[in-house]
């Protein structure tokens, strides 16, 4: 029960952190609009590092920032290339979803596809990592700017991450 205790507060303090960093990336970029469309989090399965690498699945949801859109379930997975030594159990990764102004559309699935950028994390009992990624529509979609990234094991890593996202169906939604 206290592990559930200290995740969640970890959960709070990230989405709070995530939302003040939309706001920097926006201020840092004044050519560009920047938009924040959502939130993204997702539950990463447990597993072991291979020192070169790992790979585990992720269950999603994205809510928009727009509450008059529908919250989207995703399946995919999260493959780490580099140093990754160790076991996690399982975590949450939350993100702020941001896209340029002109790219944003009402579509379903609008997180769909892949992504890749640099991952780094330490865990030792508790975690913590980050990850910066961009892909996903037109590859226009950035999980911002860096993630947060809550587990409990022994591990450290260090590289490449690669998330494939997948719009999931109605079935395996209300499964999650």
């Amino acid at each position: 029960m206290r592990r559930v205790t200290v995740v969640s507060l970890g959960v709070v303090v990230a989405a709070a952190m995530l939302s003040n960093g939309s706001k920097a990336l926006a201020q840092e970029a004044p050519a560009k609009e920047v938009t924040k469309i959502g939130y993204l989090s997702c539950h990463v399965a447990n597993g072991w590092g291979f020192v070169i690498g790992s790979s585990r699945k992720l269950r999603c949801i994205y809510t928009p920032a727009d509450n008059t859109k529908k919250v989207e379930h995703y399946d995919g997975s999260i493959s780490k290339f580099g140093a990754d030594i160790g076991y996690v159990q399982s975590g949450v990764i939350l993100w702020t979803v941001v896209a340029p102004g002109m790219k944003i559309t009402s579509r379903p699935g609008l997180l769909a596809g892949h992504y890749g950028g640099g991952t780094a994390g330490a865990t030792i009992g508790l975690g913590a990592g980050g990850n910066i990624l961009v892909g996903g529509f037109e590859d226009s979609i950035a999980l911002q700017p860096l993630s947060i990234e809550a587990n409990t094991g022994l591990n450290l890593a260090g590289g490449i991450a690669v998330i494939e996202l997948n719009l999931a169906s109605e079935q395996q939604a209300t499964n999650q």
